[in-house]
């Protein structure tokens, strides 16, 4: 019986040891797609920054001009309200300019001349 205990202890031994190496392994390879996950996840947070940034600039530029408009023209409130429609459509422009969905203006002649040739 003794004997029969050894063993068993023997192979739980070899076991643990085992699953310890097989735990160390994905626990660095865990670390290592956290790692990637952390640099992917700040990257997000970067580009939504700076697309949201745009986008209230727009809203705020627009909203000044037409503030300062109907101060010097005296047409309250019609100039703020053309002028924050227009820096919202900026605003928006802006976004989807950044984000690479629509070109400007340039970037489409660039494109244009390049498939000319």
């Amino acid at each position: 019986m003794d004997e029969t205990t050894n063993r068993e202890d023997a192979d739980l031994a070899r076991r643990r040891a085992s699953l310890d190496a097989a735990l160390k392994v994905r626990q660095s390879q865990e670390a290592a797609t956290d790692q990637g996950r952390a640099g992917r996840d700040a990257t997000g947070y970067g580009k939504a920054l700076r697309l949201s940034s745009e986008f209230i600039a727009g809203i705020v530029v627009g909203a000044g001009l037409g503030w300062g408009l109907d101060k010097l023209a005296g047409t309250a409130p019609f100039g703020l309200i053309a002028f924050l429609l227009l820096g919202f459509g900026a605003g928006v422009l802006n976004v989807l300019r950044t984000a690479g969905l629509v070109q400007s203006a340039a970037e489409a002649q660039k494109a244009e001349r390049s498939a000319r040739k």
